[in-house]
Parts: C-alpha cells; structure tokens; sequence
C-alpha cells in the first residue's frame, strides 16, 4: 500500500470513530441506553465516550444548511433575486460568530464576583404610528425587524443603525429603513428571519402568517401566506429553514413544513388545560428541542423531532403567565420570564432552578427577559420606573438600572446574536437602539 492510500485510510478511520462516538454520546444522552449500548458494542466504542450535548445535532444542522446553500448557489442569480435586488445572496451562507457560553453549572462561589455591564450608548431609530410590539435580529445580525399594533413592519439595516450614532455627515441623514411592509389586518405579534434565505416572517392577531421576500425593493406585501386557525402569538424558524414552529391562542403547538404549509400537531399533550395559550415559542440552536411559554404559567420543553414534551415545569411563574422562554447556546438551560416579576433560568435535564432573578416589576405586559450576546448578563423591562434592568448571569446580582428612555415602559427588548447591541420597542410606538459605547 502507497504512502498516500495509507493516509487516505487512517484518515477514514478517524473519521468512522469520530462518528461513531457522537452516535454512542448522543443515544445515551437522548436516554436510548439499549440502542447506545448495542451501537457501543457493534463499533467498539465506549459506551462513555464523551462529547459535548447535542454535537452530533449541531453538525447534521449545519450540514443540511451548506447543503441548501450549495443548492441555492447552483442556481442562476435571476431565480433567487429579480433585477431590484439591493441585497447581497450571502445573506444567511455564513455563520455568525458565537461567544463561548457561560458554564452556570458551576459549582463555585459567585458572590461578590458580579461583572460590570458595559455603557452603552442610545439612539431613537424610528417609530410607528401604534405601539411597538416586536423586534427580531437576522441570524448573522445585518438586519433588524420590528412590528407593531399598526399592522406594520419595518425593516432595518443595522449597518445604517451605527451610522445614525455617528456625528451627521456631509451625506445628511441617514435612513435605517429600508422596507416597510403592510399586509395584516390586525397588530403584529411576533417577527422572525429565515435562516438561510432572504424571508422574514410575521405572525399576526389575524390568524396568519406573512413571508416577505426583502430582496425585493419593490415588494410590500406578502409573497406567501398562511392561514392559522388562531391569533398567531409567536413564531420560531427551525435552523434548518425547512419547518416553523407556531405559538396561538391554541394550547398544543402548531409546527408546519415550510414548502407544503401542512400543519403538524403533537398528540402527546393530555396534561395541557385549553386555557393555556401559547405565549412564546423558540427553538434550541440545533432544532433538537424547543420550549413554549404559556398563560397557564408553565414552562413546556418539547422534543424537536417527535414533538413529544420532554418536560413540562407547571407552575414556573406561579398563577401568572410565562411571558417568554428561550434556550442557553448550550442548550442545558432555559431562560424564562413571567407576570409574577420573575426571571428564572432552569436546567433542562432535571427541571430544577438554577438562578432566580429578581429586583424588577412585570406584571402587565408580555415582556420577555434576554442574554446578552455573551450569555454573561440577563436584561428585562420594570414597568413602574420604566427601566431597563440589568443582572450578572452567573451571580444573579443586579448590576444596573439604565433609564429605558421610552415613553413608558418598553414591551420588548431584543438583543443581536453577534455583537453588543440590543433595541427596545416601546408603547410609546418608538424603536431605540443600544450600542456597547467604545
């Protein structure tokens, strides 16, 4: 055997057991302990091999997303993007940069030890002409996407956004907006970007579900609709772009396939009231589990392939509703928010409280409590001084009270995956963007 076919094999080995062990590692997490054992013994991997949570997810993610994208670029520009096309078709192909998640599993001390958030710097944006109710970043943070009580939507390029805090340039002012979108009859609930291609989608008090293509300069409505059966509260795009997960006023999640608009629901759900709409929904980061916020209080993580609940924390924010839920980078905990002035992050595999956030009011709107970019601070609204709240992730210590600068307290508060920035979205009808000052 050649020198080069010898390399050729070895490296294929590595290969084989690399895929191997995250077969092995994945199975007996996912608590498949026969399966893992019988794949362990076929292949001669230890059955405690170890490799990080959901890896092999994460990799099969990011594969079929190369793989669209690959299939996208076969095709001729003219078929993804007509001749007013003022956006690049790299949108979505590459990667954000992820910041190293905070380990909250740590077993040390973390009084006394709290971080000092950085100062930021703010700038009002644009307004709406009724309340600002949502705001979504695109995945790899080159667009902003706000909703409102009007019906509108309005797009931004964050780029522009920076610009506005620079001092006025010979150029004059500059305009963030560069769509605006009008195609629902009632307020908008929530927005989101598809993960791989130009679309943004908005879910509405109409009961559907707009796709906007915003490569196209000219398109103000919708170039594809979906009718739901109910008031359309939150929406979540599966990482791999080829399902959207749904939240209404239904208690059981509404999951549909993107290129049929079929409609999947769950039957594993007897222990769920009727009563218990649906408040916000979210994907992990590999699309393996995603967790719904309810009125009803509870917080419910589900299986991302069966649509199975995985567990359900009834009574995470007591009698009052749980407002928003949303996974770690990690995906071993979940950060939550309810009307009992709570922010509460829990642990996944057991169920169990891990940090309790306390020290600001929520009780009237449907707030949501966020990680910054770094997972290293939890920030959420206080209605009654209108401020904007400030926790060490790691210590649940209070870190800062910032002046949210609304007119009344924002409802929304959204930051970027890929850098120091947050926008806040206000009853006041305004959109403000916050930028970690240098």
């Amino acid at each position: 055997m050649d020198t080069n076919n010898l390399e050729q094999t070895l490296q294929e080995g590595k290969l084989y057991r690399y895929v191997n062990n995250l077969i092995v590692a994945h199975l007996r997490d996912h608590n498949l302990t026969q399966a893992a054992s019988a794949v362990a013994s076929a292949t001669m991997t230890p059955l405690t091999v170890e490799a990080s949570p959901n890896k092999l997810l994460e990799l099969v993610a990011k594969g079929l997303a190369v793989e669209k994208d690959e299939t996208g670029r076969g095709l001729s520009t003219s078929a993804l993007f007509d001749s007013t096309t003022a956006l690049p078709t790299t949108y979505g192909s590459i990667p954000a940069p992820r910041a190293v998640s905070v380990d909250f599993s740590a077993a040390h001390d973390t009084k006394g030890s709290s971080k000092s958030f950085p100062k930021h710097e703010t700038k009002h944006v644009s307004e709406h002409k009724n309340a600002a109710r949502c705001a979504r970043f695109s995945p790899d943070g080159r667009f902003l996407a706000s909703g409102s009580a009007d019906t509108s939507i309005k797009l931004f390029e964050v780029g522009k956004i920076k610009q506005m805090l620079l001092p006025e340039g010979k150029d004059g002012p500059v305009r963030p907006v560069i769509r605006t979108f009008y195609d629902h009859l009632q307020p908008v609930n929530d927005v989101d970007f598809h993960p791989q291609n130009t679309i943004l989608i908005s879910g509405a008090k109409d009961h559907t579900i707009k796709f906007f293509d915003f490569s196209k300069t000219t398109a103000k409505r919708a170039s594809r609709v979906i009718q739901d059966t109910h008031n359309v509260r939150s929406l979540s795009f599966h990482p791999s772009g080829d399902f959207l997960l749904v939240g209404t006023d239904h208690h059981i999640p509404h999951l549909y396939d993107v290129n049929t608009f079929q409609c999947y629901l769950s039957a594993n759900v007897q222990e769920i009231g009727v009563n218990s709409a649906i408040n916000q929904v979210r994907y992990s980061c590999t699309g393996g589990m995603y967790v719904t916020a309810s009125k009803d209080g509870a917080i419910r993580i589900w299986d991302g392939v069966t649509s199975n609940i995985v567990r359900s924390i009834l009574g995470a924010h007591g009698s009052a509703e749980a407002t928003s839920a949303s996974f770690t980078k990690d995906q071993k905990y979940v950060l939550s928010c309810g009307k009992d002035s709570s922010v509460k992050l829990w642990e996944v595999g057991t169920g169990r409280l891990v940090k309790h956030y306390l020290g600001a009011t929520h009780t009237q709107l449907r707030c949501q409590a966020i990680f910054n970019d770094t997972e290293e601070f939890v920030l959420c609204i206080d209605e009654p001084s209108n401020e904007i709240v400030i926790w060490d992730a790691l210590s649940a210590e209070k870190v800062a009270r910032w002046p949210s600068n609304h007119t009344g307290a924002p409802r929304w508060l959204e930051h970027s995956p890929t850098e120091s920035a947050f926008v806040s979205c206000g009853t006041d009808r305004s959109i403000r963007f916050w930028k970690e000052t240098p």
